[in-house]
């Protein structure tokens, strides 16, 4: 059975089931779940309805969240599924300030006649300068990726080097399409943790090295997205710009850094979005990953490998790592 980390907030919202039952959407109370499908007056399909009609809801919640008197269940007679099935996934990639300055220096060419103390400052320098004058770097990723927080995670066998990125994943609540950097947090619904796993082997086009990236074969394999394990109102999270992100590996501490180091934040990534794409209720936009990935100390994911995952105030995830059966 999972350790479930408390989230910030009177109520956090989840996907739960009974054992061999359908999945639900719940409201989760310290250690007990309320069933959304029959507590709301009407029957929501599954979280993303609930988010769908967010702003009308949310005070109910706060209501239910109260009652002492309906039929809440133990949060640990439950399986957590990821709480929400998105439509879209638009991921930032590049967007902590530490994260590139030590790629950029751990890739220097071998013939450049920079101290690593002086390419460290230009690099910073670079980086201060995108912040305030540049564009976000966003892609797209697939909704079939997404696997549960406390679920396995296959890595498949031709994966040569898959690696961890743990990120703060902002849930939206309502269309936005074109919104301003000022407004655009007001179309979040909340936030969540997921783990945007990458094969570093294929990132990169070895064949058309003109093309650029491969998101599709690098991030999007089933089950390289572990989400959740809650959704917690964004009115709960008092500065997503002041989180701490850590991720352990078999109990050693990799990643652990602050929200503060993003180069682009929370609104600024949501509008950027927004500026070429509808983001739909429901959707994600991850914000990127730190420092300490796995390409960084060395040491890639194996078989075997248990992540662990935990953002302030919002709960934490613990995956195991299971390599495919070569073919």
């Amino acid at each position: 059975m999972a350790t479930h980390a408390q989230p910030a907030g009177p109520f956090a919202l989840g996907t739960f089931s009974a054992q061999d039952g359908d999945p639900f959407p719940g409201l989760l109370v310290q250690e007990r779940v309320l069933d959304l499908s029959s507590a709301l007056g009407w029957a929501p399909s599954g979280m993303r309805a609930v988010v769908e009609r967010w702003e009308e809801t949310l005070p109910v919640l706060h209501s239910l969240a109260d009652d002492e008197t309906l039929d809440w269940r133990p949060l640990d007679s439950l399986r957590v599924h990821a709480p929400i099935e998105p439509r879209q996934i638009f991921q930032s990639g590049a967007n902590y300030r530490q994260h590139v300055i030590d790629l950029e220096v751990a890739h220097r060419s071998p013939d450049d006649p920079r101290t690593v103390e002086e390419a460290r400052a230009e690099i910073a320098a670079v980086m201060d300068r995108r912040a305030a004058e540049d564009l976000p770097y966003v892609f797209i990723g697939l909704p079939s990726a997404i696997t549960g927080p406390y679920d396995d995670v296959v890595l498949p066998a031709w994966a040569q080097q898959p690696d961890w990125e743990l990120e703060l994943a902002v849930v939206i609540a309502r269309p936005a399409h074109r919104v301003s950097v000022e407004e655009a947090l007001e179309y979040v619904a909340g936030y969540t943790i997921a783990n945007d796993l990458t094969d570093r082997a294929t990132v990169f086009r070895r064949d058309m090295k003109a093309i650029g990236t491969d998101w599709l074969r690098s991030k999007n394999a089933p089950g390289f997205t572990p989400l959740g394990p809650w959704l917690v109102p964004a009115e709960s999270v008092a500065d997503t710009g002041d989180l701490r992100v850590t991720l352990r590996l078999n109990g050693e501490t990799m990643q652990d850094e602050s929200t503060k180091d993003m180069l682009f934040g929370v609104a600024r990534l949501v509008s950027y979005a927004s500026q070429s794409a509808q983001l739909l209720p429901g959707d994600l936009v991850l914000t990127g990953s730190p420092a300490g990935n796995g390409i960084h100390w060395g040491r890639l994911l194996r078989d075997g490998d248990v992540m662990e995952g935990s953002i302030t105030g919002l709960g934490a995830q613990r995956t195991r790592c299971v390599a495919e059966a070569s073919a």
